[in-house]
């Protein structure tokens, strides 16, 4: 089945089940590997991925729960899909990458490279996931937070996203500068057409590390976030105006305490950046790969 303009993706067993990924490039070449997050799907890459196609092999999965990937009978807590994603590295023979990932996908990627920092070549992210003090930390627009309050309140959260889909009705276009066509809307409801199947959805927004909880993520993230604090691999940090999670004024403050990390200011735009700058993101990330390799000590693997 291709809903809306996609295509039927190819799939990988990974433990319980399977994952689909977007493929493109010259395999040989250093692999670029495209994380997303919620509530999208390695769509969101579709228009960003050809301009990085011609100097890497760029894989780009769904995560577990999400796009054409399986739905196991797990919690799709954060470790769950970082434990999803492990297998699928190993299962597809990718030992090292350059990360290109934003919101849930950037934990995912900051986790992966506290864990295996040989894994990550270099690494390109927006709208980044972080541990928060409070929610006043949380977003650029006040009612966004009481938004996301409502989504981890017991019984109001289930109803709003299990229930009425407002994650994917009205979260995803409402972060995105331009009107989403049907067709593009049809693919990210795709995978989520009954309460159930949107349980993933309804996750991710409990895991978000403010204050403190849950104690596991924080933890797991403030470790990440103090191994990518110290590390020298190449970084590339992209921010919208006014963003939704990262402001242009944070993304400078970020990016100037990171060793080698460049900054790209984007424009005009919110949370799901790829929609708005597919062709300015992929240029800056192809770029981005252009420079690392050509500095790389010889004789690195792909």
């Amino acid at each position: 089945m291709k809903p809306g303009p996609d295509i039927a993706l190819p799939r990988r067993p990974v433990l319980d089940s399977h994952m689909a990924y977007r493929e493109a490039g010259r395999p040989g070449a250093p692999v670029a590997l495209f994380l997303h997050g919620n509530p999208t799907s390695s769509f969101i890459w579709r228009n960003v991925i050809p301009h990085v196609a011609g100097v890497a092999h760029c894989i780009a999965p769904d995560l577990v729960g999400f796009g054409q990937s399986g739905k196991p009978a797990i919690g799709y807590r954060f470790f769950d899909h970082a434990r999803y994603l492990d297998a699928f590295l190993d299962a597809a023979g990718i030992s090292s990458a350059y990360l290109v990932a934003q919101d849930w996908g950037t934990a995912l990627a900051f986790h992966l490279a506290a864990r295996r920092p040989d894994f990550v070549r270099g690494l390109a992210f927006m709208e980044f996931i972080r541990p928060m003090a409070s929610w006043d930390d949380f977003h650029q627009v006040p009612a966004a937070r009481e938004t996301f309050r409502a989504f981890r309140t017991p019984g109001t959260g289930e109803r709003t996203i299990l229930e009425d889909n407002a994650f994917v009705e009205r979260v995803l276009p409402g972060s995105v500068r331009r009107r989403l066509s049907e067709e593009e809307m049809a693919v990210y409801r795709a995978p989520f057409p009954t309460p159930e199947s949107r349980r993933p959805v309804w996750r991710f927004p409990n895991e978000l590390p403010i204050a403190g909880e849950p104690a596991d993520v924080a933890a797991a993230l403030e470790e990440a976030h103090a191994a990518l604090a110290a590390s020298d691999y190449p970084k590339l940090l992209f921010a919208g105006n006014p963003g939704a999670l990262v402001s242009p004024a944070f993304a400078r403050e970020f990016a100037a305490r990171l060793k080698r990390c460049d900054l790209v200011h984007l424009g005009p735009g919110a949370h799901y950046l790829q929609e708005d700058h597919p062709e300015a993101i992929g240029r800056a990330v192809c770029d981005f790969i252009l420079r690392a390799e050509a500095h790389a000590p010889a004789g690195v693997a792909a």
